[in-house]
């Protein structure tokens, strides 16, 4: 049904403007002659007679203004923008297009808050972040926040408020009732204000006075780590110097044999998922840790179970062989140790027996790892602390702080002389046990840390982060020297081959465990198939057997016999 709106009688020309809910308006060419008439023509052949000479241009000035004030007040179902081309064509805006424009204009916004933030200056202390959230009444910390994460929300309000003009006003009433702490900065065309944050004071180095314990202990771990450094170093020049030692060669033909690891054996660990696995030095024995509060221990090939040590009130966490274990200690000696969630390690034989307690920490135990001597214990506590132990006493000689959220894994250097450890405040930090200091902290990763280990090579640090990463580190050049992008899952731990270092194998959440050359960093073999969360591995010394502990499952995994390293 077509609507005709007619122009007064008092109007210059009379016409006919046609609108079709569902059609497009169109005009018709006019035809004028001198002194005479045209006519316009809509889509319904319907006429009216207008002025051709001097007033006809003025005629179609007034029909489109005409026309926009009633596109302004028409109905409903009539179009509700226009786009007027010279011709006098009028075309509707559907509603799909709405949308689009709308969407269009919602980004366009987003670019341009994102734009504004980004030039706001925010604190980046901590300290501040939260004084600043607070001078804008908002929460300074939101459950599981970290500190980046809670910068950001601060430049994301800061912006909102920015774009709402409340900004500046906010911060002006605070400036002018005193508070040092509300002031903002932001730079956009050239404007620049400083932000005032609280003064931190600064951090102090303290020392605490150690035991005579602790003294002897560390004199004893000199002796033993300077031989073994110059003994490694030798060999390091020999190996260079010697034009009979091809080591491309040698690393090529031992990731050759482990790109051909296969499954041996597999066994049901236990009733409840597994959290720990470690293989003895010699190869011959094997233990599995669980939620239970149980550790088995098996025989090698065949995976058969032979002792089960009780002891635990709560989940064992860890679980490490001693450096002679089946070597030159007897089995009625301190063979093996395990941590557990009630807060304690245990020193047992190859038996069942227990034969020690180490108890002192506030919190639940994760890793626990021998000293390479033999004769010292490291535990990583969920109370920020690792600590060292004597094991023919028992006695605590060290109770090391430095991580500001809980500790995870611990590992010794082969020498002696360092120790690693590594926590959820995504950091790991190197010791000097000799002297007690901490000589590196290892930043980079943005999550937690819950693994590291030493290379044999003595200067090659990696570590397993919950940001999917395994990082290998330098510690001479003090900086990260390869990320590898391990894993699409949380890495649980990361061990090298112990004799030579020639790989590196990761564990991962993702149902994988992966080898990696530690000459390039390149994968060399996926040992894949495992029905869960692989949540430790071990290595034996001559790189024979691998075992992997799944959350029900312990595999033994080996590359051909004719093939192994020697």
């Amino acid at each position: 049904m077509a609507e005709h709106n007619v122009h007064p009688p008092g109007s210059v020309g009379e016409h006919v403007v046609v609108q079709a809910a569902s059609a497009v308006i169109s005009a018709a060419p006019m035809s004028a002659q001198a002194g005479g008439v045209g006519e316009i023509v809509g889509p319904s052949g319907a006429g009216a007679a207008i002025q051709s000479d001097g007033g006809l241009q003025n005629n179609r000035d007034e029909e489109m203004l005409e026309a926009d004030e009633d596109d302004k007040g028409s109905l409903p179902g009539s179009p509700s923008k226009r786009a007027d081309g010279a011709d006098g064509i009028e075309y509707e805006i559907s509603e799909e297009s709405k949308k689009s424009r709308e969407r269009q204009e919602q980004k366009v916004q987003q670019l341009l808050m994102r734009r504004r933030a980004n030039a706001l200056a925010v604190p980046t202390n901590d300290a501040a972040v939260r004084a600043r959230l607070r001078s804008l009444q908002q929460p300074i910390t939101l459950f599981g926040e970290r500190e980046m994460e809670r910068r950001d929300r601060l430049r994301a309000v800061m912006a909102r408020l920015d774009a709402d003009g409340e900004l500046e006003k906010l911060l002006q009433a605070q400036e002018a009732a005193g508070d040092g702490t509300a002031g903002a900065g932001f730079e956009d065309g050239g404007v620049s204000e400083e932000v005032q944050e609280p003064e931190v004071s600064q951090l102090e180095i303290f020392y605490t006075e150690g035991s005579e314990e602790l003294r002897e202990a560390r004199m004893e771990i000199l002796k033993f780590s300077l031989p073994r450094s110059a003994m490694r170093i030798h060999r390091a020049k020999r190996k260079r110097e010697d034009p009979d030692e091809d080591e491309d060669k040698e690393t090529d033909e031992i990731l050759h044999a482990m790109a051909q690891t296969s499954m041996e054996c597999s066994e049901i660990g236990d009733e409840r998922p597994l959290s720990a696995c470690a293989l003895s030095p010699d190869g011959f024995l094997l233990a599995t840790s669980s939620w239970s509060g149980h550790t088995k221990l098996w025989e090698v090939p065949a995976v058969k179970k032979t002792v089960v040590l009780k002891g635990h009130t709560e989940r064992v966490t860890g679980v490490a062989f001693h450096p002679q274990s089946c070597k030159s200690l007897s089995n009625a000696a301190g063979n093996i140790v395990t941590a557990s969630a009630d807060c304690k390690a245990i020193l047992w034989n190859l038996e069942g027996a227990r034969l020690r307690s180490f108890e002192g920490h506030l919190e639940r135990l994760a890793r626990v790892a021998f000293h390479p001597a033999g004769a010292y214990l490291g535990t990583a506590s969920f109370d920020k602390t690792w600590r060292l132990w004597d094991i023919n006493t028992g006695t605590e000689l060290l109770l090391q702080e430095g991580h500001s959220r809980s500790v995870y894994g611990i590992a010794f250097q082969k020498d002696g002389a360092l120790a690693g450890s590594c926590g959820l405040d995504a950091l790991a930090r190197v010791w000097d046990l000799r002297t007690g200091r901490s000589i590196l902290a290892l930043e980079g990763h943005v999550k937690s840390v819950l693994s590291i280990d030493f290379s044999p090579n003595g200067y090659h640090l990696a570590t397993g982060s919950e940001d999917h990463t395994c990082r290998v580190w330098d510690l001479r050049k003090k900086q990260s020297l390869y990320i590898i992008p391990a894993h699409s899952s949380i890495v649980s731990q990361v061990k090298y081959e112990p004799s030579e270092g020639y790989f590196l194998v990761t564990a991962s959440f993702d149902n994988s465990a992966r080898i990696w050359s530690s000459r390039d960093f390149k994968p060399v073999k996926t040992l894949a198939g495992h029905e869960g969360k692989v949540m430790d591995v071990d290595v034996m010394e001559d790189g024979h057997y691998l075992e992997v502990a799944t959350r029900a499952q312990v595999m033994l995994e080996s590359p051909p016999s004719d093939q192994c390293l020697n």
